[in-house]
């Protein structure tokens, strides 16, 4: 891919075009005014706040330089500079020009930046308050529902509204079909006819509906949506007078066959279409104390190995669509690992550590939900240990070397405490949990084992690692395994791991990411949307789209 094309994930607010952000006290406001001309590829404008995936790059830089640099910040308002807009939701053009691997890519991505919205309000008590103030449709709406309350201005014309299916012939892409029943609690029936008219539902209507919290005249506007804000925040336990963390650049090397950040590693190669992760452990004495931490911001090794992993793993997933297994290895010392684990723990109240681990948390759901095979290998000199050993529990498959005659040498895994839930998936299960459908024998065993190296022969015995090969079946084994995957069925494989990778507990948000996977994912390629006359292609044409009546 061309340095034109590839899409870059780092941003700042002196670059933005499309969000503007400013602080009052505990408030933060996050203004919508998108630039028509901004968009990140030519062939369409952002008319009317509708958006695309530059545009939610930036916020989702936005909300992280919140949660880093502005701990004072307790309530994110987010709303919208143009008249009568809120937002269209995604720009209708750009998704038909666009391929179905970018449709999709597109709508995890805002998928992740919204489902990040809850999981900040859940775990670090950051509020946000969707003040829509104008139209409000798609993925505009959706953007709301992912806030913890939603406030429509009462000025006759503004409505709520999710028009794909009538409009487009598509679904919301955004978990606007489940949130709405399982969040805002719609009756299905009413959810059936909000779902099916295009114009929407305003005023009173939308209130009863459950669809906003409260509905507000025009002339109060602006004090009552002050006032409910500085009321979200005081449910929140965010520091008035804590150091914030200056996001500084993320300094990296793009080459052609590799990405290399300080931290993190990325080896492609292409013939194979395989690319290999390594994480590097800290090295050397780390601070212990918040006031060191606080000193060091966005160098401090944990919050910069997150910032380096999250970029590294994003701009794989949108610019190597080819390569298809990703092999994660670990370099350095188990014993520094497991020093930051037990400062983690240690300091997981204070904001700040407490956000790290938040991003940590949200990095490697980007891992769970990335449509790419992992496998993690465990050899000399890894160092998959308590935090790092989330990276392998996250993969398809786990292959340790033995080294039965060199103990010294032979690589070992070390469970500790950080593995029974400071990173919960999506579903709120530990990766453990998910591995061993959460029984007790298994987690008993686990818990007995914490904090003690584990060699292969002691992993594969516990059910940690998928297999354990000798040093003399260790390059067959591997070079086969590998060599089989990358031979099948990419399309195959996207769904069988979307499925194993969930097992167990279901929740909103493994339901937002199934629908996505499997429902949107197969309209989008249909006929009926995005075929010559399909209701996507053929939008804003004068013409009418043609449909195959065929149900099937």
């Amino acid at each position: 891919m061309s340095s034109a094309e590839r899409v870059d994930y780092q941003t700042s607010p002196s670059q933005y075009k499309h969000w503007s952000l400013s602080f009052d006290g505990p408030i933060a406001t996050l203004a919508a005014n998108f630039d028509e001309n901004g968009g990140l590829r030519p062939g369409y404008k952002l008319k009317l706040n509708s958006y695309d995936l530059g545009v939610d790059v930036e916020l989702n830089d936005a909300i992280n330089r919140i949660r880093f640099e502005h701990p004072e910040v307790r309530t994110v308002v987010l709303t919208s500079l143009k008249d009568k807009v809120f937002c269209s939701g995604a720009n209708i053009f750009m998704l038909g020009v666009s391929s179905h691997g970018w449709k999709v890519n597109f709508c995890k991505f805002t998928n992740e930046t919204r489902n990040g919205f809850e999981d900040s309000s859940k775990h670090s008590g950051l509020k946000f308050l969707a003040a829509v103030n104008g139209a409000c449709a798609g993925g505009g709406y959706e953007l709301a529902l992912a806030c913890d309350e939603i406030l429509l201005i009462d000025d006759r014309s503004s409505a709520v509204s999710l028009p794909e299916v009538p409009l487009l012939g598509v679904l919301p892409g955004t978990g606007g079909l489940t949130r709405v029943t399982d969040k805002r609690k719609l009756r299905h029936d009413l959810a059936d006819i909000f779902c099916t008219v295009t114009e929407g539902v305003r005023g009173k209507k939308a209130k009863e509906w459950r669809l906003v919290d409260d509905v507000i005249k025009a002339s109060d506007w602006g004090a009552k949506v002050k006032a409910r804000a500085l009321a979200l925040a005081e449910k929140s336990d965010r520091p008035s007078n804590g150091k914030g963390a200056l996001l500084t650049p993320i300094l990296r090397s793009i080459e052609e066959s590799a990405l290399r950040y300080a931290n993190v590693t990325v080896e492609i190669d292409r013939a194979k279409r395989v690319a290999t992760f390594i994480v590097k452990a800290p090295s050397g004495a780390q601070p212990t104390d918040v006031t060191a931490i606080e000193a060091l911001g966005a160098s401090w090794y944990p919050l910069a190995l997150a910032r380096e992993l999250e970029d590294a793993i994003l701009s794989m997933r949108t610019n190597e669509l080819d390569i298809g297994l990703w092999l994660i290895k670990t370099e350095g010392s188990a014993a520094d690992v497991l020093a930051m684990d037990a400062t983690l723990m240690a300091k997981k109240d204070h904001w700040l550590v407490r956000e790290t681990i938040g991003l940590l948390r949200r990095t490697f759901s980007r891992l769970d939900v990335s449509s790419r095979s992992l496998f993690a290998l465990v050899e000399t000199n890894s160092c998959f240990a308590g935090t790092f050993l989330e990276l392998a529990l996250a993969c398809d498959r786990i292959y340790h070397l033995a080294l039965p005659d060199d103990e010294t040498r032979a690589p070992k895994i070390t469970v500790s405490d950080t593995n029974f839930g400071l990173y919960p998936m999506v579903t709120e299960q530990s990766r453990l949990e998910r591995r061993f459908y959460a029984e007790a024998p298994a987690m008993n065993a686990l818990r007995d084992a914490a904090g003690r190296a584990l060699d292969a022969d002691a992993a594969f015995a516990l059910g940690l690692v998928t297999s354990n090969p000798d040093d003399i079946d260790w390059a067959d084994e591997t070079r086969i395994a590998i060599e089989e995957r990358v031979a099948m069925n990419p399309d195959a494989l996207t769904g069988m791991e979307a499925n194993l990778r969930f097992n167990g507990v279901e929740n909103m948000f493994t339901r937002v990411f199934g629908r996505l996977t499997a429902w949107q994912n197969w309209i989008f390629q249909r006929p009926n949307a995005v075929g010559e006359k399909g209701a996507l292609k053929v939008y804003g044409k004068g013409d009418k789209a043609a449909f195959d009546w065929n149900r099937v």
